[in-house]
């Protein structure tokens, strides 16, 4: 019986390779060579790759057998996931491998930038002497403000506590027991800005977090800031940021993440190397040794495990495991309400109940519970989220997770509900069934509105007050701003049935600066532009 064959597209450590073992054929092949991989993917098994190699749907169009495909790192830029998935091709990273190393350089970019280390690196090996023009400041009883207070947030604030700092934490999906057993305090953004001598930004990128740090925050700040992005480019807005350091109006900043890499592509991000009070690094995140061997070992560890058919923990696209054929509709179902809930309560809530009824819940749905998590954190961690994960993000948080089973349900045969009680006592909930012989994603409730709706990729969900006219004057403002509204359901309650919720399945996603247009447009209580994925 022939071995199953291991394609190693990119350089990775001797120990990676040790660690697929004999019972696998190893091959090798340069990503980065297109018609290579091509012809050596066609009977790989498994596809091991960095960043540097591209796998689309022309890689799965070509590889006849590929079962699995591991990114050696955190992130999954390079590879196509719905492809991966349509193909049937499990895609695996190494979510953790390299945090310990992001929050250590966090660290190293506050206290050089505070201490002038690339300058007075510079300075000295010009020849010169510059101890009074290179003073700086120290840590101590300094306020430091953590933008995103998840795990490589959370791990900075452990390293900086004995510093002697005070600090706080912006972060909507983080609770306030948590936050403090680390010796941090919540606020929101505007507090925080005002109060902190330095800055460190540890947010995924989405569309609600780009430009995040922008003019009217950093307008908030005092002359004593110092502004650090190890996190991702872009959450930082540099022609901002460059305003304030070129005007004096903060004292420093370090960047190791830009909007364009490298920097010097990008008209904005270049000048950003003209100024002396900032620190620069080349995006070295991931780059230590112990990050690179960490991320090579977890990833063959689980190729391994993928190709003997066991349970793999860092599956992004599938959960891992037997999953019996009743539940496995479902599992893709709890994923998407994970996200609309995310979406529409804004925040964590302190405690999760994923309630799943009727005759899938005869059976094990622990993957419905991972799977409604899973969708939960998508947008709003750093890190890439699988099954695995996603309760330890959840306890991090502070969040309380229930399962609750009920093989009645008076309506669907099958219905899953995601619903949350937030820190102010508000709950929010959204419940979905499968529908029909292909098992269509639908809407069925929101907040205790009964609707009706397809669960489409992009949807916008109002509240508001019903009177004459609504519906025509935020149509005619999505028309102008060429959204197609492809579907439409108004649900009426409240005590004198006068409040509607609105649930508009579009063709375009809409930005949330044109989603708060429309609420202000007819005085909406809530206006939320929701984009699923799979």
């Amino acid at each position: 019986m022939s071995r199953p064959v291991v394609l190693i597209a990119e350089e990775l450590s001797p120990a990676t390779v040790e660690v697929l073992g004999s019972d696998v054929e190893v091959r090798h092949v340069d990503g980065t060579d297109r018609p290579a991989l091509l012809e050596a993917v066609a009977d790989a098994d498994a596809l091991l790759v960095r960043s540097a190699t591209k796998v689309d749907a022309e890689v799965f169009a070509a590889a006849r057998r590929l079962t699995v495909v591991a990114r050696a790192g955190v992130g999954l830029d390079n590879v196509d996931v719905p492809a991966a998935t349509s193909a049937g091709a499990m895609v695996i990273n190494a979510p953790t491998s390299n945090i310990v190393s992001a929050a250590e350089l966090a660290v190293a970019l506050i206290l050089a930038s505070l201490r002038n280390i690339g300058r007075a690196d510079a300075s000295m090996k010009a020849g010169k002497w510059e101890r009074k023009a290179l003073a700086g400041t120290e840590l101590l009883d300094k306020t430091v403000g953590v933008v995103g207070f998840g795990r490589i947030g959370q791990l900075v604030a452990e390293r900086l506590r004995p510093f002697g700092v005070h600090l706080l934490a912006y972060d909507p999906y983080v609770s306030q027991t948590r936050a403090a057993e680390l010796g941090a305090r919540v606020v929101d953004l505007p507090e925080l800005m005002a109060s902190a001598d330095v800055l460190t930004v540890h947010m995924p990128r989405t569309p609600e977090t780009i430009g995040l740090i922008g003019a009217e925050e950093l307008a908030l700040a005092k002359p004593s800031l110092h502004v650090v992005n190890a996190a991702r480019g872009g959450l930082v807005d540099e022609e901002a940021l460059y305003a304030a350091l070129s005007e004096g109006r903060i004292a420093g900043a370090a960047l190791d993440v830009y909007s364009a890499e490298p920097p010097s592509t990008s008209e904005t991000a270049k000048k950003l190397l003209e100024l002396d009070t900032i620190t620069l690094t080349p995006h070295l995140g991931a780059s230590t040794v112990e990050a690179q061997e960490k991320a090579g070992v977890a990833v063959a560890k689980s190729v391994r495990l993928a190709l003997a058919g066991e349970l793999v923990p860092d599956a992004v696209n599938v959960p891992g495991g037997a999953i019996h054929k009743a539940v496995r509709p479902g599992v893709a179902l709890a994923d998407r309400l994970g996200q609309v809930f995310t979406a529409l309560a804004g925040e964590a809530p302190e405690l999760l109940e994923i309630v799943v009824r009727g005759e899938i819940a005869r059976h094990d749905v622990t993957a419905i519970k991972l799977s409604a998590l899973r969708g939960l954190f998508r947008s709003i961690v750093t890190e890439q989220v699988s099954y695995v994960n996603a309760p330890v993000l959840a306890e991090e948080r502070g969040i309380r997770v229930d399962l609750v089973q009920d093989e009645a349900s008076e309506r669907f045969r099958n219905l899953i509900q995601v619903r949350g009680t937030l820190r102010t006592g508000d709950v929010v909930s959204v419940s979905g069934t499968l529908a029909g012989v292909e098992q269509a994603h639908k809407l069925v409730e929101i907040g205790g509105h009964d609707i009706d709706t397809p669960l489409s990729d992009h949807l916008m969900v109002l509240r508001y007050e019903d009177r004459p006219g609504l519906i025509g004057r935020y149509g005619a403002l999505l028309g102008e701003a060429d959204v197609n509204i492809a579907g439409m359901v108004v649900s009426r309650a409240g005590d004198t049935g006068s409040e509607a919720l609105v649930v508009l399945n579009l063709d375009q996603s809409v930005s949330p600066e044109l989603a708060q247009r429309v609420g202000q447009e007819i005085g909406a209580l809530s206006c939320q532009s929701v984009d699923v994925t799979y």
